[in-house]
């Protein structure tokens, strides 16, 4: 990337990475992840897949690039900034959900850009509120951190219990209609302020009773006979 830019403040972190703002020399505001390269392996394949997207319903691939931070050698992945935050924080400073409206608003929207991943061959694999992005007026809603993404057809699967769709806590196959189940549990999430499986702490236990009890998130009943709507 042809770019020079400089990293500002830190507004997320994981285990590994973390998310800056950064500004470039001509004043363009982006977002930039950033890993050590010896625990880079996770940001690299997030990078060779956004890569290749162009949606208005996917956050925005800008570039990479390698720098030396306190003689580290650091690998970064460049991304829109998307001012709004999280659908995570904007239920949180929603009284602890959302309003239909905006239930309304963002759930085609999030099930535009899983459409356009599917049709490209790619499961997200990580489908919830902290993975998409709004815009800062609360309407426009983008998927983001493609870190756990794969082709379909790849092995393995990965993701967040509380999200995860039965056949994959059982350690089948994770292919689109898991990404489906994860969307749906992100609504109830919507609808609620709180986990789909709010009676599960414990990781473990909580795969165990999505993947062998037969049974479903609880759907609000305010919305029972709404929810297939909302597409």
């Amino acid at each position: 990337m042809n770019v020079t830019w400089t990293r500002g403040p830190t507004i997320g972190r994981g285990s590994t990475a973390t998310v800056s703002i950064a500004t470039s020399n001509s004043g363009e505001i982006f977002a930039v992840k950033s890993a050590d390269i010896s625990s880079s392996a996770f940001l690299q394949k997030e990078q060779s897949i956004l890569s290749t997207l162009s949606s208005p319903h996917i956050v925005n691939y800008i570039g990479s690039s390698l720098t030396c931070e306190n003689d580290r050698l650091v690998y970064n992945i460049l991304v829109e900034y998307v001012s709004g935050g999280s659908l995570h924080s904007l239920i949180k400073n929603s009284a602890g959900k959302l309003p239909e409206p905006a239930i309304r608003s963002h759930t085609p929207q999030i099930l535009k850009g899983l459409k356009y991943l599917h049709e490209r061959g790619i499961v997200h694999c990580d489908v919830k509120s902290q993975n998409v992005l709004v815009g800062e007026n609360g309407v426009v809603s983008k998927i983001a951190d493609l870190g756990c993404a794969k082709p379909v057809f790849n092995s393995g699967f990965s993701g967040t219990p509380a999200f995860m769709a039965p056949e994959v806590a059982r350690g089948e196959e994770q292919r689109f209609p898991a990404d489906v189940w994860a969307l749906g549990c992100t609504v109830i999430e919507m609808m609620t302020g709180s986990s789909p499986w709010p009676e599960l702490t414990e990781a473990v236990a909580g795969i165990y009773k999505i993947g062998f009890s037969g049974e479903s998130p609880e759907i609000p009943e305010g919305y029972r006979r709404k929810v297939r709507t909302l597409g």
